[in-house]
């Protein structure tokens, strides 16, 4: 699911800002990007964000404002001075004589180093982003939320067209058993007429079990129906969030992966529909039932 949230943070005057953006994908896929002075927290950030998120593409960015330069960085300075000096013996061996610029030696690695806070900042520094990145998650979690409810609102839609076509479905398989036998009794008839021999019944009555059992459609029904019961359970049964964006008691694991194998099992159990069936009216509404699961398994990517 897509999302966006955001929160800030100050301390000892600098001010942390925490970006966090998702956009679609059925797996975990996570972008961490932090200043050189926080990234011992990296892994941190990124077990937070595991632990409260569980599918999507998610960008995550801390920026820093006010910070002073002393609070990013630091000059080795005995690197620095080993440097000009070698630059000066060897000006001096060449005898050549040139102005040093101590500007553009600040750009050689190594030189200028990110400051390392001491273990009791390091504590306060990590206590906050974490806070602020956990702030960060539930506003996104609340617009996912919004997202959601319309999300389960189409795949609602979906399922009752499946189901009101299902039915449609079962009532019709019982004529088309009866319409058979119609017209294989008169298409037999027809052919014995010149011979003036009469269709055996008892024979007529196995030819049309025999079609009855390979066109027999009513345990896939059965089964598809069920995958539809499962499938609005999983729904309902979905995580959501309160204000404070902490998942509700009902929550019973992750529901997307859940939906994505029941609308598969949902889509085998038509194609078996349509291979047994005789039917040109069945064959239409399972074209349109495919369909709709079609779309459902478009949707349930998206869902957490």
């Amino acid at each position: 699911m897509t999302g966006y949230g955001s929160a800030e943070g100050q301390l000892n005057n600098v001010t942390y800002a925490v970006e966090i953006r998702t956009v679609n994908n059925r797996y975990f896929k996570a972008s961490v990007k932090l200043p050189e002075l926080v990234l011992f927290l990296e892994e941190d950030i990124e077990r937070l964000l595991r632990k409260n998120l569980s599918r999507g593409t998610i960008s995550y960015v801390l920026r820093l404002k006010n910070a002073s330069a002393n609070v990013l960085f630091d000059i080795d300075e005995t690197a620095l001075r080993a440097v000009m000096e070698r630059l000066d013996r060897i000006a001096s061996s060449a005898d050549v004589k040139y102005p040093i610029d101590i500007g553009s030696l600040l750009a050689l690695p190594g030189i200028l180093v990110p400051v390392s806070p001491d273990e009791e900042k390091a504590e306060q520094v990590k206590e906050m982003i974490l806070s602020i990145t956990q702030e960060a998650v539930n506003e996104l979690k609340q617009m996912r939320a919004a997202e959601g409810a319309a999300l389960a609102a189409d795949l609602d839609k979906h399922c009752k067209a499946i189901s009101e076509d299902l039915e449609q479905i079962r009532a019709h398989s019982a004529i088309v058993l009866q319409e058979y036998a119609k017209r294989l009794k008169k298409r037999v008839n027809g052919l014995l007429a010149d011979a003036k021999l009469k269709l055996d019944e008892e024979t007529l009555a196995r030819e049309v079990a025999v079609f009855a059992d390979r066109s027999d459609i009513s345990e896939e029904i059965a089964r598809l129906d069920s995958h539809l019961q499962q499938f609005a359970e999983s729904c309902q049964g979905s995580p959501s969030y309160d204000k404070a964006g902490n998942e509700s008691a009902a929550a019973n694991g992750q529901a997307g992966r859940r939906l994505d194998f029941i609308s598969q099992e949902m889509l085998r159990e038509a194609n078996t529909i349509a291979s047994k069936a005789s039917d040109s009216e069945i064959i239409h509404w399972v074209v349109d039932i495919k369909c709709r699961i079609d779309r459902i398994k478009e949707q349930v990517q998206n869902i957490e």
